[in-house]
């Protein structure tokens, strides 16, 4: 069986190699890729994989983007050091998923369970799988540093994340800002939906940020958000539909 890597850390894609080759010698390593970009263009070029291991946090982006570009018939073994992503990872083509740093034993259970899949999987076995996952949480608290302290911010303190200057930072609806060490695509796996809103590729909101909107150019919306300085917090026009539906759930 052929097998794709896609993991952005060298070393953990060199881990995890040694232990496919440990753990089933007569797997191939088809190729190791790094990137959404590079894995979108090697399984569109026709290569064909029969089983895919992929991490989900990768350099560029979510590796959910590659599989919602490219259908892909072999089952994906996603790995990450976060476990906020399992029902999604199993809505894409995911048999199983795994923590980091992989442990031997979990690592040879997973192929095992990839063996019983046929090329194409069916639906009804991925979702017998997801069925006996936990039920999604969603982030409550975020840990912040005020000087040489550590603080817990509530969720429901908060009414914005802004990306600025290659950091994010939230706010609270007590007009301050603080770093955190998130970037918002991964945001937006963490939050409730309900709850928080992307508008935009810098920022995500919560209801509570979505009591002073106005009409703006070309059919977007424009947001004013007391304690942020930029003038020109703006519902990016795809989203605008989407938005005017959160709002009104």
């Amino acid at each position: 069986m052929k097998v794709l890597i896609i993991e952005d850390e060298v070393r953990a894609a060199s881990h995890l190699e040694r232990l496919i080759s440990k753990v089933a010698p007569e797997m191939e390593i088809f190729a190791k890729l790094e990137s959404v970009h590079d894995s979108v263009k090697f399984l569109t070029a026709g290569n064909e994989p029969g089983l895919i291991f992929s991490d989900i946090q990768l350099a560029d982006g979510l590796s959910f983007e590659i599989f919602r570009q490219v259908q892909v018939r072999c089952p994906i073994i996603f790995t990450t050091a976060w476990d906020h992503y399992a029902i999604e990872a199993f809505n894409t083509n995911g048999i199983d998923y795994l923590l980091k740093p992989v442990e031997e034993e979990r690592l040879r259970k997973a192929i095992e369970k990839a063996r019983l899949f046929s090329p194409m999987p069916m639906l009804e076995k991925i979702l017998a799988l997801a069925v006996n996952q936990p039920s999604k949480s969603y982030k409550s608290r975020f840990l912040v540093k005020v000087g040489e302290k550590i603080k817990t911010i509530a969720v429901e303190e908060i009414i914005a994340f802004y990306s600025l200057e290659k950091a994010t930072y939230l706010h609270t609806s007590s007009n301050r800002s603080y770093c955190i060490d998130f970037a918002l695509d991964q945001l937006e796996n963490m939050l409730d939906p309900d709850k928080f809103f992307r508008i935009s590729r810098k920022y995500m909101v919560s209801l509570g940020a979505c009591s002073n909107i106005t009409a703006w150019s070309n059919s977007r919306l424009k947001l004013r958000i007391d304690g942020i300085e930029d003038q020109e917090i703006i519902v990016a026009r795809e989203r605008v539909q989407d938005f005017r539906e959160w709002l009104d759930k």
